[in-house]
């Protein structure tokens, strides 16, 4: 059996574990060569690629990025951009000069997507789920989450400070795309007075109005906004745009937006920061180099049983797999109704309205 390993999609801490358990499951319980794909499908197209075995993920479990590269721009099927050209037949050649019998996929959203096409080619494809955004449907947590909200727990540490410190009024502004959940759990784990997601338009005034409530009494606040936090009525705050990109709209700078217009609304002084790639960064956290290696080797269970088409999930506990047709392309939101929110809300937490 030769299997393929790729990472795609943007990097987060985590994966070298995968690639490591992926690796060792396969040579140890299966016997098979194993080759890494470099930077994501694109390798596929530049014919880039090195065997792994053992020896090559020595010492990798705690290191953040991949050790084989990625790509968040590349989809074959449109090489590069909507109207690009459908390169997906040379990608296919490659892998099977390699003689591959399965790839495991290692990515977001449209990482599966892309993944599913190939499948559909013929290509047997296992997906195993990575997003700090926590974004991806059917599974509870994606690794590389945890990670980034530890990061975002400790700025907020190190912000209140500043804040109690000067009475001022300090805003980090997290990733999470579209979805909230960074945020949330950031803000919650940090001590956040106010938590602003997508999924819940905030009200400006009722921002001030809890600011000016925190001046009189403690003196300082707290804000944890997402980047695709928008006001009730308003419009994303976009960065950039990258046209040739299969997700083109680069969301950031919400936090100081907010700053401008939050301001002439409360005496305390404002101070934004973005947090941004720092949350990407660094060694994985016990739980997910932990949740990596389980997914890794279920991963590596599907190869060998021939389970292909699948992607490995969290629920609960439990480890399971579901169809990468189901979560290719689709959004998991924050639920209006999920208990997060709740406690926010029992806790005194302003979620903006």
């Amino acid at each position: 059996m030769h299997v393929g390993i790729l990472t795609g999609g943007g990097d987060c801490p985590g994966l070298n574990a995968v690639i490591r358990a992926v690796t060792l499951a396969l040579i140890n319980e299966a016997g098979a060569r194993v080759t890494g794909i470099h930077r994501g499908f694109l390798g596929l197209l530049t014919r880039e690629s090195r065997r792994l075995d053992p020896d090559a993920v020595v010492g990798i479990l705690s290191q953040g990025g991949t050790i084989l590269g990625t790509h968040n721009r590349c989809d074959p099927f449109h090489y590069f951009g909507a109207n690009g050209a459908d390169a997906s037949g040379q990608a296919l050649a490659y892998a099977r000069e390699l003689g591959l019998d399965a790839l495991v996929v290692i990515g977001g959203d449209g990482t599966m997507a892309i993944a599913h096409g190939f499948h559909k080619l013929g290509l047997p494809v296992v997906g195993v789920p990575k997003t700090i955004d926590n974004d991806l449907c059917h599974t509870d947590r994606s690794f590389g989450f945890d990670s980034a909200v530890a990061v975002v727990a400790e700025a907020l540490d190190r912000l209140e400070t500043t804040a109690r410190s000067h009475g001022r009024v300090m805003i980090a502004e997290t990733m999470g795309r579209y979805a909230g959940w960074i945020a949330l759990e950031g803000g919650m784990a940090g001590a956040a007075d106010i938590i602003l997601l997508p999924e819940q338009p905030f009200q400006l005034e009722a921002v001030a109005q809890r600011c000016r409530e925190r001046e009189g009494r403690e003196g300082h606040t707290l804000i944890c906004i997402a980047e695709g936090a928008k006001p009730v009525g308003g419009s994303l705050t976009v960065a950039a745009t990258i046209a040739d990109s299969p997700d083109p709209l680069r969301l950031g700078g919400v936090g100081a937006l907010l700053q401008h217009q939050l301001q002439p609304l409360i005496q305390s002084e404002i101070r934004a920061t973005l947090l941004g790639h720092v949350q990407r960064g660094g060694s994985p956290t016990p739980f997910d180099r932990v949740l990596a290696t389980r997914f890794g080797w279920h991963a590596a269970q599907l190869v060998r049983r021939g389970d292909f088409g699948r992607m490995v999930t969290l629920s609960g506990s439990e480890i399971s797999s579901v169809r990468i047709e189901d979560v290719a392309n689709k959004n998991r939101p924050v639920p209006n109704d999920h208990s997060l929110l709740l406690a926010a809300r029992g806790l005194g937490i302003s979620l903006g309205a």
